[in-house]
C-alpha cells in the first residue's frame, strides 16, 4: 500500500514539474509559448476551423496569461497572438472576405462604420497575397503602442492598423457572440 502511494505521489511531482506540452492541431504544431515584443504569451487555446467537413486551418490564441471568458481576453493589457496555419491552399480573396463577414457578423452596424477603413486597410494588404499554400503560418498580432501587425511567415505584411478596438474586433470573429465556429471558440477559450 505505502508503495502504490509513492509511486502515485512520485508521478503527480513529476507532472506537475514537467513544461506544458504543445498543442498538435491536424497535425500542426503550435508552441505551449511564445514571445512577443519581449513578452512571454502562453497558448490560451488551440483548435480546428471547419467549413463543410473539410480541414481550413488551425489556430492558436496566446495571452499573457491564460483566461476562459471573451471578455477577460478583451480586456488583457499586452500583447496578443492569433495564429493561424493553413491546412488548404486558400486565396487571398477568400480568407479576406471571410474575415470581413466575420467582423461584420459580429458588431453592429454602427460599430462596424467605425472599423470599416481599417477593416478596408487589412483586406487589402491580405489581397496582395494572392493566395496562402497549405502549411502558411498566420500571425494576427496586437502590439499596444503600434496596433494590430500581420505576418506571412516571418514576413510582415503592410502597415499596423491603429486602435485596440480593431484587435478586439477580429478577436470577435472567433470568440464573439456569432463565431464562425462554436467548437473553435470553446477551443481557443481552453474549454475542451
Amino acid at each position: 500500500m505505502h508503495r502504490s502511494l509513492r509511486h502515485a505521489l512520485l508521478a503527480a511531482t513529476l507532472a506537475v514539474a514537467l513544461p506544458a506540452i504543445a498543442a498538435e492541431v491536424a497535425g500542426v504544431h503550435l508552441d505551449d509559448k511564445t514571445s512577443l515584443s519581449g513578452n512571454e504569451l502562453v497558448l490560451n487555446g488551440s483548435g480546428l476551423r471547419t467549413r463543410f467537413m473539410l480541414k481550413v486551418y488551425a489556430m492558436g490564441l496566446y495571452l499573457p496569461s491564460r483566461a476562459t471568458a471573451p471578455e477577460a481576453i478583451a480586456a488583457t493589457a499586452g500583447p496578443k497572438r492569433i495564429q493561424i496555419v493553413t491546412l488548404r491552399e486558400l486565396t487571398a480573396e477568400q480568407f479576406a472576405d471571410a474575415l470581413v463577414e466575420g467582423l461584420k457578423k459580429n458588431h453592429s452596424e454602427a460599430d462596424f462604420a467605425k472599423l470599416q477603413t481599417r477593416s478596408d486597410d487589412f483586406r487589402n494588404t491580405l489581397l496582395s497575397l494572392k493566395t496562402a499554400a497549405a502549411g502558411t503560418r498566420i500571425n494576427l498580432d496586437w502590439f499596444p503602442g503600434s496596433g494590430t501587425r500581420l505576418s506571412v511567415g516571418n514576413e510582415i505584411r503592410g502597415k499596423d492598423i491603429p486602435g485596440e478596438d480593431f484587435y478586439r474586433g477580429l478577436l470577435r470573429i472567433w470568440l464573439g457572440d456569432k463565431p464562425v465556429d462554436p467548437d473553435l471558440k470553446n477551443a481557443l477559450l481552453g474549454k475542451h
